[in-house]
């Protein structure tokens, strides 16, 4: 049995040690294939629960509704605006972990009314060299990672998915739209609804991975990725325009081109 299989079965094997569980699910790679998996080995008793808030892009949530229906799989949705949460619209650098605990004690709750003691979410094997403080959040909650614990990376899963016929086996990684912030800025929903809609504007341009970071109430700045910078500059004034009617009064292009928390650079670099 070649590695990538053997973590697969012990996928199964711890999933099947729990009896039921809720997937915290996004639609994303990581919890689309983890729900897929554990509504294999245990059927209904495996639930998706889906947060609708203004950091979740609409299209996101109607994703995974439609595989839930797809799969047959009975989902949850829980409606949630981070930005009443204490604290969070002021944009520390611990606010992934201000909102994770709020969304985990709320899918801990759903979960527990429902007869089911296990919440899982779906951080992998890469997702441990980033700073991600909501990993606190879910460690103090007793959430399970299980593909984290079975030592499953990204590409693993993509794999895996793409043999499952998953959709979303080649979908490009994504993020809370929070994540768009410089840290110390305050998080507006007009500021969130700005970035969804210039994000929306490049995936139909064919951009399909990429990030609109906000600096300030004037400055987008757009990664994307590197082999797409003679595309993306055919095309700048068209894209210029479209950014200024949103309200953005500069638009830039990052030269490093696309990587996931570009915004932890600075934290990186302190640290």
């Amino acid at each position: 049995m070649t590695e990538i299989y053997k973590k697969l079965s012990d996928l199964r094997k711890l999933l099947k040690s729990f009896g039921s569980a809720a997937i915290a699910f996004s639609g994303g790679v990581d919890s689309t294939f983890l729900l897929k998996v554990a509504h294999d080995e245990f059927g209904e008793k495996a639930v998706a629960v889906t947060v609708i808030s203004p950091l979740i892009p609409k299209k996101e949530a109607q994703n995974a509704e439609n595989f839930c229906k797809k799969e047959n799989i009975r989902q949850f949705v829980l409606e949630l605006d981070p930005l009443k949460i204490p604290g969070f619209k002021d944009n520390p650098e611990n606010r992934c972990y201000i909102c994770k605990k709020e969304i985990f004690n709320k899918i801990k709750d759903l979960a527990l009314e429902n007869g089911i003691f296990t919440v899982c979410e779906g951080s992998n094997a890469d997702d441990t060299g980033d700073y991600r403080p909501g990993m606190q959040a879910v460690s103090e909650l007793g959430i399970k990672s299980p593909l984290l614990e079975c030592g499953l990376t990204k590409n693993e899963i993509r794999t895996l998915s793409k043999e499952m016929d998953l959709p979303s086996w080649n979908k490009p990684s994504a993020a809370c739209l929070a994540s768009r912030f410089v840290y110390g800025e305050t998080i507006t929903e007009k500021k969130l609804k700005m970035v969804e809609i210039a994000e929306d504007f490049l995936h139909k341009k064919g951009f399909l991975q990429q990030r609109v970071r906000i600096h300030g109430e004037n400055l987008a700045r757009i990664e994307i990725e590197k082999n797409d910078f003679d595309k993306i500059l055919a095309i700048k004034d068209e894209i210029n325009s479209f950014f200024k009617e949103l309200g953005f009064v500069y638009t830039t292009l990052d030269l490093t081109g696309f990587r996931s928390g570009s915004m932890n650079e600075v934290i990186n670099e302190r640290n």
